[in-house]
Formats: structure tokens, C-alpha cells, sequence
């Protein structure tokens, strides 16, 4: 069985993270979930109410890390799905983490990101030249690190499939899932 990495940390995104968990699962996939720590992590549900013009954020569901970054072989691994929310702002400078995500773009290996998940693969320095989307705020990450944002749905790129928000995942899915092969 196939095993694909999900990173997740405190104030991971629900939707981002249960989305991808269990779509591919059903598709026969074995999902590790992974943190700095193997250890519960609080999930967060972001939503922009009428009237405001940010996300507001509030407590979701708990995600158990099986394993640490620091033991992650990514040799071991067909692929990684990183989820969006808070939690890539402080993933993004753990050197496990990078070391993997290099490991993967250096392989070939498809990868997911959602939302601020970019803010991981713009810090492990592998989207310089590729066309990205993400939510809109973190366009200047993608611009900084050399990639070219657009605002799309679902965007391929060589290995990296990309989307804004959970709102795509259907498409986000069905595109990482081709990647795949499946």
C-alpha cells in the first residue's frame, strides 16, 4: 500500500486536513499523519462571517500525529498533502519538515498544498518557476520564492498541485489523485 504523508501542527486547518485524510483513504491509500511531535493536535475551522474581511477562527477537532518529522523517511513515501490554516507558519521553519518536502520535489513526487500550506513549499525553496495558486493572502509568498501566483480553482505544476481553499477540494483532489495515478 502506498503510503502518502499529511503534516499537520496546532491550528491545522478541518477541512483541509479531514478532506484529503479520508478522500485518500477511500482511494486505498495509507495516510500518515505527522507533526513536530508525535502527539494531539488542535484542528481549527476558519470561516469569513458576513461583513468582515479576514477569517475568523475557531476551535474544531483534534488530529493524533503518529509519527515525528524527524522520523519520516521520505524514501518511504509516494507523495505528502500539506494542509492549510495557521499551522504552516510555524511548520515551515522545521528542518525535518523541509528536509522532506525537498526530499519529495528532488524525487519527483507528487504534492499536495492547500491555502497557506504554500508557505511550507515556499520556505523548502522548490516552487521557484512554477505557476501556483493558494489563498490570496499568501500570494507574496509565492512571489518572493520565485513561483507565479494565480488565482485558480486547481492548479498543476510538475509534481505540485495546488489550491486556494477547501472550497476546492473536489477539483484539488481529483488532480493530486491523477498525480497519483489512481
Amino acid at each position: 500500500m502506498k503510503t502518502i504523508l499529511l503534516p499537520i501542527g496546532d491550528a491545522a486547518e478541518v477541512l483541509d486536513t479531514f478532506y484529503p485524510l479520508f478522500r485518500l483513504r477511500e482511494a486505498g491509500y495509507r495516510v500518515v499523519v505527522a507533526g513536530p511531535e508525535a502527539r494531539p493536535y488542535h484542528l481549527v475551522i476558519h470561516e469569513k462571517p458576513a461583513g468582515w474581511d479576514i477569517t475568523q477562527e475557531r476551535p474544531g477537532y483534534t488530529l493524533e500525529a503518529e509519527v515525528a518529522f524527524r522520523a519520516v523517511n521520505p524514501n518511504d513515501l509516494a507523495g505528502m498533502v500539506i494542509t492549510g490554516g495557521r499551522a504552516p507558519e510555524y511548520l515551515r521553519y522545521d528542518e525535518d519538515l523541509l528536509r522532506i518536502t525537498r526530499s519529495l520535489f528532488a524525487a519527483n513526487k507528487p504534492v499536495a498544498s492547500v491555502c497557506h500550506g504554500i508557505e511550507i513549499i515556499a520556505a523548502a525553496d522548490v516552487i521557484r518557476g512554477r505557476e501556483v495558486t493558494t489563498v490570496a493572502k499568501c500570494k507574496l509568498d509565492c512571489e518572493f520564492s520565485g513561483a507565479q501566483y494565480v488565482d485558480r480553482e486547481v492548479v498543476v505544476s510538475g509534481n505540485l498541485v495546488t489550491c486556494r481553499t477547501w472550497h476546492d477540494s473536489p477539483a484539488w483532489m481529483r488532480e493530486y489523485l491523477r498525480l497519483l495515478g489512481t
